[in-house]
């Protein structure tokens, strides 16, 4: 869920050291050589009669004076052509929250080979680890053509973090640094400077998450909602016509960038939301002032659209060996690459397999904050979790439904990662459901009903509600033969799906008892990846959702952890955070790996499982391998979905 590069992968990928940051450049003694030729920019096809018609300004004035200009034949990819649509599937009208996602357009991102780059931004000057200096691009301008300049990030500073109304808890958690919020400079129009007192190891690929922190706002939109700036007549007469209770409700509303919910919201991504809530279908088109450029001068993104139609989750799979979709992964899985494949030439697509990078693919999630006292105290029993893992045949769940392909094991670092041990897969992780019975025997839940289920201490049976978002196949049939496995050893798994947002919510209260879901989102990390994701620092790690709160809060909300290698992982984390050398920091990465094998706080089921994707065969400079992460790299996101084209000419 959060990860990070250390002070030496940022030198490596921003080219700046503390020491040179600190000193001015010795002026130069050699001429300097003839400035290169301006780029020759193309006008976009679909954009042509609006430039000619004088309602949309050309090109040469829409995108930044210095654009991102991308060489795609660094990767092996082909230069495009402007054009066409991309089809795609969804189960939920929340879910085109995702086209943020995959257009990944942020202030820094991943590559695909896992380096952080200037995107949005043209450069960033980083000093002593701690202070980051953003240079934007001259020009930029949002998607409805007015300029983004270092006002955006004020705005959101001062009139939205720090607004009590608007943000009570302060500042998002992700911009702390150990408890400490940053000194924002802004320096002049297009520069911005973030600041803390030490090192902050974390921020860049916090910039560079999937799911983007926005530390900036347009401000220009914005402000119409913003009892500080708007017309006190006007702003009642938007709040009474919103049926919002406040100002500051209407605001948070329609303050949405990370949604797409609001079509009259600017943005900076490749594709602009078109269609308002509530709808079957929605239409994205091209972001006209897109700030990237390929090296024949075409703006980007290629692609002039996306429609995305709303499915039932149970049909995605049959409309996409229909042929009905040119881009899809979501609400497919690794049961349905068989179909997929038969259906190739007919559906005209191609069936990519990119590994999913997570630490399991599917897991258990007891909540550790429960508010069932006899739950919670189970739960929170080391004994409790190991049976629970040791219960589960992994054997007979891999040959069942991954063809024995997958791994099996603990939610734990994959193979691909330098800080992988065969031990934190395995260990408490084999079937051994004799073992598993003596542990709960043990916990004295030796009693059972008639039907053989084990008897709490308070004599309830001991069911376990486990709650899932019920948009996947594969992970009811994943439990339902765990619930086998249970009954074995006297436990009834009771599987309840509901709506994602939803099992959260609850999940967060303390009303659910477990939760399914993937493991780990980065499976592959290294030294110099933050190890927050291990520690309870983020509410949406559903093992301990209230600790979590407690820490995004800075101790306002939730409860403060008061499990001993709950706090321990807290503590590593820090020291993690302090520490000056990849030694010291691969020292506390294996700490915490093995506090996690030991205690088993998520019940790891199976990883290194593949992901189908279904291309369009028209659809080019989608690569035939990738890996398919949420962080880093945002799914599709790091392999730019602005640069996918439709050849039709094959």
């Amino acid at each position: 869920m959060r990860l990070a590069a250390s002070l030496a992968c940022l030198v490596f990928a921003f080219g700046v050291s503390a020491s040179a940051a600190s000193k001015p450049p010795a002026p130069s003694k050699t001429p300097l050589p003839p400035a290169a030729p301006a780029l020759a920019l193309k006008e976009t096809p679909q954009l042509a009669g609006q430039v000619q018609a004088g309602s949309l300004p050309p090109v040469a004035q829409r995108v930044p004076q210095e654009p991102l200009v991308v060489d795609l034949s660094a990767d092996g990819r082909e230069l495009g052509k402007p054009g066409g649509t991309i089809r795609m599937l969804m189960s939920r009208e929340k879910d085109i929250r995702l086209l943020n996602t995959w257009g990944y357009a942020r202030l820094v991102g991943w590559t695909p080979k896992l380096t952080l780059e200037p995107d949005i931004l043209k450069s960033i000057d980083v000093k002593d680890g701690r202070i980051f200096t953003m240079h934007l691009r001259k020009g930029h301008k949002w998607s409805d053509g007015q300029p983004f300049t270092s006002e955006d990030f004020r705005y959101f500073w001062e009139d939205v973090a720090n607004n009590k109304d608007i943000s009570p808890a302060g500042p998002p958690s992700d911009l702390l640094n150990n408890g400490e919020a940053p000194k924002v400079e802004i320096v002049d129009a297009t520069t911005v400077r973030y600041s803390w007192s030490k090192p902050n190891p974390r921020f860049l690929a916090v910039l560079a998450q999937a799911t983007e922190p926005y530390i900036y706002r347009p401000a220009h939109y914005l402000k119409q909602f913003h009892a500080r700036y708007a017309d006190p007549k006007k702003l009642a007469a938007l709040v009474a016509a919103a049926k919002a209770s406040s100002w500051a409700q209407l605001h948070n509303r329609m303050d949405s960038l990370d949604k797409n919910d609001n079509p009259d919201m600017p943005t900076l991504q490749p594709w602009v939301a078109r269609t308002a809530m509530p709808a079957n279908r929605f239409v994205f088109q091209r972001n006209p002032y897109f700030h990237r450029v390929d090296k024949a001068g075409n703006q980007l993104p290629y692609i002039d659209g996306i429609d995305i139609l709303i499915a039932d989750a149970g049909l995605i799979p049959a409309k996409a060996a229909a042929g009905e979709t040119d881009l899809q992964a979501r609400g497919i899985n690794f049961a349905d690459i068989t179909s997929l494949k038969a259906n190739e030439a007919r559906g005209k697509y191609r069936v990519l397999t990119w590994p999913i990078a997570k630490g399991s693919h599917i897991a258990l999630f007891p909540n550790l904050n429960t508010n069932d006292k006899t739950w919670r105290t189970l739960f929170r029993d080391v004994r409790f979790r190991h049976a629970l893992s040791l219960a589960i045949n992994r054997s007979d769940i891999n040959k069942a439904l991954f063809f024995g392909l997958a791994v099996e094991g603990n939610n734990a670092v994959q193979k691909a990662s330098p800080l992988f041990k065969p031990e934190y897969v395995t260990r408490n992780a084999t079937y051994d459901p004799k073992q598993a019975n003596a542990l709960l025997d043990q916990l004295g839940l030796a009693k059972r009903n008639a039907e053989g289920t084990r008897l709490l201490p308070d004599g309830r049976a001991a069911e376990i509600v486990v709650e899932t978002s019920g948009e996947s196949k594969e992970e009811t049939d994943v439990l339902q033969l765990v619930a086998q496995h249970y009954k074995a050893v006297g436990l009834k798994l009771i599987v309840k799906p509901s709506d994602r947002t939803a099992m959260r919510t609850r999940a967060y209260a303390g009303d659910s008892l477990m939760t399914a879901r993937s493991g780990w989102d980065n499976g592959i990390p290294t030294a110099d990846m933050s190890p927050d994701e291990l520690a309870p620092l983020h509410q949406d790690f559903l093992i301990w959702p209230k600790w979590g709160q407690y820490y995004e809060t800075a101790g306002k909300a939730g409860e403060a952890p008061d499990l001993a290698p709950a706090k321990q992982l807290v503590v590593l984390n820090t020291q993690w955070g302090n520490a000056k050398t990849t030694q010291e920091r691969t020292a506390i990465w294996q700490k915490m790996l093995t506090i996690h094998a030991d205690q088993t706080f998520v019940i790891g089921i199976v990883s290194g499982v593949m992901q189908p994707i279904v291309v369009r065969s028209t659809l080019h400079n989608v690569p035939e391998r990738g890996i398919f992460s949420w962080d880093p790299g945002a799914q599709f996101g790091m392999y730019r979905m602005d640069e996918f084209w439709f050849d039709r000419s094959r």
